[in-house]
C-alpha cells in the first residue's frame, strides 16, 4: 500500500515546488516551497531516505524562517493623493497597462479625471494605485485598484480600507462600491477585505461599509 502511495506523494512534491517558481510573490512562493518540503519529507520517510528526509527538514526549516520575517516585517506604508497625475503615475500606468487590463479592462487613463484619487507608497515604492468616483451619498465607486504582483498579500488592501478609514471619512467616503469585478482574484481578495455582495442598480455589486 505504502509502495503505491509514494509515487504519488513525490509527484505532488515535485508540482508544488515547480509552482513555487511560477509564481511572482514572495509570500506564495515560501508558502508553495514549504508544502512541497513537507511533501517530500513524508517521501522521504516512505522510502525510509534519509538524506531526502534531511534535506528538505533543512529547506523548510529556512522557509519557515523566512515566513517568519515576512509576516512581522515592519514597513512603511503611505498614501499620497494626486489630481490626474504626473510623470510617476503615467511611467507607472504604462508599465503596469497588460496586468492592469486583466483586472480593470475597461480602465483608460482619461478616466481619473475628477476622481478621488491617490497611490499607496510601500517602504517609497508605489505599490497600489487607485481612483474612485465619489458620489454625493457617500458611494465610492471604484475606477481603479490595482496592486502590483510583488506586494498581493493583502497588506495595501488593509491598509486602504482598515488604517486610511479616517482619510476616506474626510473624503465624504461612507461605502466602498464596485459594480463589478472582472477577475477572480480580485474577487477573492474583495471577499477577505470583508466586501458584501449587494443588488446595485439591478446588478450584483460588491460593497464595503467605511462607516
Amino acid at each position: 500500500m505504502l509502495s503505491q502511495i509514494a509515487p504519488w506523494i513525490g509527484y505532488l512534491a515535485s508540482i508544488l515546488l515547480a509552482l513555487g517558481l511560477l509564481v511572482n510573490n514572495d509570500i506564495k512562493f515560501r508558502w508553495l516551497n514549504s508544502g512541497g518540503c513537507v511533501a517530500f519529507i513524508i517521501y522521504g520517510i516512505f522510502l525510509n531516505a534519509i538524506p531526502i528526509i534531511l534535506t528538505n527538514g533543512i529547506l523548510l526549516a529556512i522557509n519557515l524562517v523566512w515566513l517568519y520575517k515576512m509576516y512581522n516585517r515592519q514597513e512603511l506604508f503611505e498614501l499620497l493623493e494626486f489630481d490626474t497625475g504626473g510623470i510617476m503615475v503615467d511611467r507607472f500606468l504604462a508599465f503596469y497597462q497588460t496586468d492592469i487590463g486583466k483586472f480593470f479592462p475597461d480602465f483608460k487613463r482619461e478616466h481619473l479625471a475628477g476622481n478621488l484619487n491617490f497611490v499607496v507608497l510601500r517602504d517609497l515604492v508605489i505599490a497600489n494605485i487607485f481612483s474612485a468616483s465619489v458620489k454625493e451619498n457617500g458611494d465610492a465607486e471604484v475606477i481603479l485598484n490595482y496592486t502590483v504582483p510583488k506586494y498581493r498579500d493583502f497588506k495595501v488592501g488593509r491598509f486602504i480600507f482598515d488604517k486610511e478609514k479616517r482619510y476616506l471619512l474626510s473624503k465624504g467616503v461612507k461605502r466602498i462600491v464596485y459594480h463589478s469585478v472582472a477577475n477572480g482574484n480580485h474577487r477573492r481578495f474583495l471577499e477577505v477585505m470583508q466586501f458584501a455582495t449587494e443588488t446595485i442598480n439591478g446588478h450584483q455589486g460588491l460593497v464595503k461599509n467605511i462607516t
